[in-house]
């Protein structure tokens, strides 16, 4: 379990006195700790525990990277940089991303199966990539391409 792995990589970052490592993962532990608070009380018995830390994570990367972006614009490069190892600390646990081939190929056998054929079919094509590649796709570049494919 991704939880397990984290807790762990703590550990290790504590005894290594990794500082960047560990604030980042308890930064990590953290959002899932609040994520647990915050769907108590709803039905969420069915939603895969690994699912949910892989979102957690992919949104977490996605935040640094406008924060990339907006620190770039306004002149502080040395807190860029320092979203940027935070990035490559979360996608440890995060699995491969995909290649802009394989997003290509993964978006055409979504549209084949749905059998989808105009823009309308957007969202529905986009639920099938997210079921079966969550945290492994740029979902962003996925709609990019399956627009192109449908337009």
């Amino acid at each position: 379990m991704l939880r397990d792995d984290l807790t762990a990589s703590m550990k290790d970052a504590m005894r290594a006195k990794e500082k960047l490592k560990l604030t980042t993962v308890r930064l990590v532990l953290a959002a899932i700790k609040e994520s647990d608070i915050a769907a108590r009380g709803t039905d969420t018995a069915d939603v895969d525990d690994d699912a949910l830390v892989l979102g957690i994570l992919s949104k977490m990367v996605k935040q640094r990277n406008d924060s990339i972006k907006a620190y770039e614009e306004g002149g502080r490069c040395e807190l860029a940089e320092q979203e940027r190892a935070e990035i490559v600390i979360i996608q440890e646990f995060l699995p491969k991303q995909m290649s802009e081939d394989e997003i290509t190929a993964a978006c055409k056998a979504a549209v084949t199966e749905l059998g989808a054929t105009g823009l309308k079919d957007i969202g529905r094509c986009m639920g099938v990539l997210k079921g079966k590649h969550a945290g492994e796709m740029d979902f962003a570049k996925a709609s990019v391409t399956i627009k192109g494919l449908l337009s």
